[in-house]
Parts: structure tokens; sequence; C-alpha cells
């Protein structure tokens, strides 16, 4: 391993971080949209020691506080209508979500409702309006997304079920309702250049779904999510546009795969921008992931970390480091952290959850995601005296003999950066 100086902006924000006090609450957790399917098939979950757990008690019990669920419009319509290109992943109905959502309020969680305003998945690359919806009008989509909107948070509190947080759709980094499936619609698309009038359209569906928010779950923080970390040009000017555009709403969400992304300083960098360009607003990262084993289909980047549970754990090291170095940065949440075909005969493809699909056992990165909400940060580090010894201390306090990964640590009182 190699000393490095830290960059200045990176060296910016740790200072920050020892004279300003921490978030009162920080929120870590994942999506686990597909518990239920699991449960059903008898998936085994356990601790890293091999011991059976409950899954919900145990990752409350490491410190998971929040839980995120997607929500489609009518996955089962899709399901009919395209059978050759349906993903049973994508089977989140309202129906589906209130038993789980259910359990997870049960077990001490907080919920995130992920509104994928489609009936399949909604990203970047594709924003399908649902079936039920198409041949609307623009005027006629904005009063739907409202009334769809509040009556499910409506059907949502009368089974006991209250967001704490509210994604009005997910990675809308180019819009949101472009057209029926497969058909792009260039003027419902926003880009950097686009129309003044693509972007009005936006602003005013986005603002009708918050609407219905507000009036059903005033309390609810409202997040816009987004996954541009790589472009940070296209970020702010998505951002930008949302204060033009008068959105309300209270918290950026991001998404942040290194194998989709790049590495740490990519993240670091649109987290800096972000936080000097709106103050104002928490951050949080609501979609994270690596493998344990081997690379993401689809991976464009090449990544710093082996793909291993060492590797994973590296990277989950590295990004609680990077985050707690932030202070508007108050959540991180792990995509498809429930993933586990052992025990159940399903498929074991994706390999980036917190638990081994082969043993069902827990990765070490699945603590390390869990200090996020717990750990001190460096606010205090230099007044005490038990951080000037010889030991070396990662940003959760934690000590070591000697540097065992990649980092930000501090050593005899300054803080050091280990690179491979």
């Amino acid at each position: 391993m190699k000393l490095k100086s830290l960059s200045f902006a990176l060296a910016a924000s740790l200072l920050f971080s020892v004279t300003v006090k921490a978030a009162d609450v920080r929120y870590v957790g994942g999506d686990i949209s597909l518990y239920p399917e699991y449960q059903k098939a008898g998936s085994q979950y356990k601790d890293e020691n091999g011991n059976k757990i409950d899954l919900l008690p145990y990752l409350h019990e490491l410190g998971m506080n929040a839980m995120r669920v997607r929500l489609f419009v009518d996955p089962e319509q899709f399901a009919a209508d395209h059978p050759g290109d349906y993903d049973p992943n994508a089977c989140q109905s309202l129906p589906y979500i209130i038993p789980l959502c259910q359990e997870i309020i049960e077990n001490g969680f907080e919920v995130m409702l992920d509104f994928h305003y489609s009936d399949t998945w909604a990203d970047p690359a594709a924003q399908w309006i649902p079936k039920a919806w198409e041949g609307q009008s623009d005027e006629q989509l904005i009063q739907t997304i409202y009334d769809y909107t509040k009556a499910t948070l409506q059907t949502l509190a009368e089974n006991g079920i209250v967001p704490s947080f509210i994604q009005p759709g997910n990675e809308i980094s180019y819009g949101m309702l472009w057209g029926p499936y497969g058909q792009d619609i260039p003027g419902n698309h926003v880009y950097t250049n686009s129309s003044n009038a693509s972007w009005e359209r936006f602003g005013l569906l986005l603002n009708s779904a918050i609407e219905a928010c507000r009036e059903e779950c005033p309390d609810a923080k409202i997040i816009i999510h987004t996954e541009r970390v790589a472009q940070v040009n296209v970020l702010t000017n998505f951002y930008d546009k949302m204060k033009s555009l008068n959105v309300d709403y209270d918290i950026i969400g991001l998404s942040y795969y290194p194998y989709f992304h790049g590495n740490m300083s990519v993240l670091n960098s649109a987290l800096a921008t972000l936080e000097g360009r709106y103050p104002e607003k928490p951050i949080m990262i609501v979609e994270t992931g690596f493998p344990y084993k081997w690379e993401v289909p689809g991976t464009t980047q090449k990544v710093d970390y082996e793909y291993s549970e060492a590797g994973q754990d590296a990277f989950a090291h590295e990004l609680v480091d990077t985050l707690l170095a932030h202070q508007n940065v108050d959540g991180l949440f792990w995509w498809w952290l429930e993933y586990n075909a052992f025990g159940g005969g399903l498929s074991n493809w994706y390999n980036a959850p917190l638990f081994n699909s082969e043993n069902g056992k827990a990765t070490p990165a699945l603590k390390t995601i869990c200090s996020f909400g717990t750990g001190a940060g460096i606010e205090n580090i230099f007044d005490d005296k038990e951080y000037k010894d010889a030991g070396w201390y990662d940003l959760n306090g934690n000590r070591f003999d000697s540097p065992l990964r990649p980092g930000v640590f501090i050593h005899n009182g300054k803080k050091t950066v280990i690179t491979k």
C-alpha cells in the first residue's frame, strides 16, 4: 500500500467534518423490494458465523433504520402484454408491497417509497407510461399522476403505512412518462440542452406528484433521484432546473455504482460540488452496491476492488469513509441487499448483495455499511488524545495496528490516505 496526500477538495471536506457537528441522524439500510420472494422460496439468511437469523430483526440489531421499497403501477399488465420482456424482479404492485412495508415498520424501520411511474423498470434509459395512462394528453397526465400518487398513499395509510421518505420517480435524470412501452417521444425527454417546454412539462408532472405527497404525508421528506454522478455538469444542470421550476423537494438522492460510474474520486467530486452548490439540501445515496464474486453484467468501468468478499468490504469501507467526510450526506442504501438464492432454488446471477448466495452468510461488508449509521465521523478526533497514539483510526473511530485496506485514516493525529 502507498501513502498519498489528500486532494484539496477531500482535505477541505474532512477539515469541515472536524469542526462541524455530524448529522443528528444518519439513515442506513437497503432496497429489499424482492424480500417476499425469498421468503416464499425458503431462502436462508445467516450471520457471518453461519447462525440462522431472521433478516429484518438482525439488520435492525446491526443498526439499520430504514428500508427502501419500489412500486410499479401495474406490473401484472406488463407481464401479460410483454411476456418476452417481463422481468419477474419487477413485480412490486401495491398489493404486493403492503405486507412488506408492514413487516418493515413492525421491525422498527422507516420506509422509503420509490415510485416507478411505469409498469416496469424506470431508469435513465426507460421511463415508459403505464398502460392505463397511454393516450392521455400532458394535462391529463398531470392530473393522473396526482390522483394515482394520492390514492396510493391513502391506501398505504389505511394499512398503517406512512412513508418517511418518498421518491416521486426513479432515476429521473432524463425525465419521466416518455411514451408507451418502447416508444421514445423526444420532446418528453429532458437533457442539458432540451427545450424549455420539455423541462416545463417535467416540472409540472413532478410538482403534481409532490403535491399529492405533501397532502397525504406532510411529514415525509421528498427525494429527487438521479444517477449522473460521473457527469457533474449534467447533475448540476438538473438540480438547477429543479430550482428554476420551483420543484418542491427536500433531499438530493443519488445512485452510485463504481462499475458504472467510476472510482470513489468520481463520487467524492460530485458530492463536493452538490454540497457547495445546494448547501441547504441533504444528500442520500439511495442506491449503491458492489459484487462479492464476479462483475455485474453490463459493467462499463474498471474497478479498484477485487471481486471477492474482501473486495466488496474494501469498497464498503471506502464508501463509508467518503460519505462521512461530507456533512450533507445523511443516507446510505444498498440496492438489493437481500438477494439470496441459498436454499431457495433461485438464480444467482447478481452477486452484489450483502449475503453470500452460496452459503447464506452475511458478507463482511454488511457490518461496514451499517457503521455509517452509527459512526461518529472525525468531528472531534483531534480533541481526544486517544487518537494521537501510534495506531491507525478509520473515520468511524475504529483502531487498527496498521491499515489493512485503502481509505482515509488518522495516524498520530493527522489525516492520511492509503491507496493501493
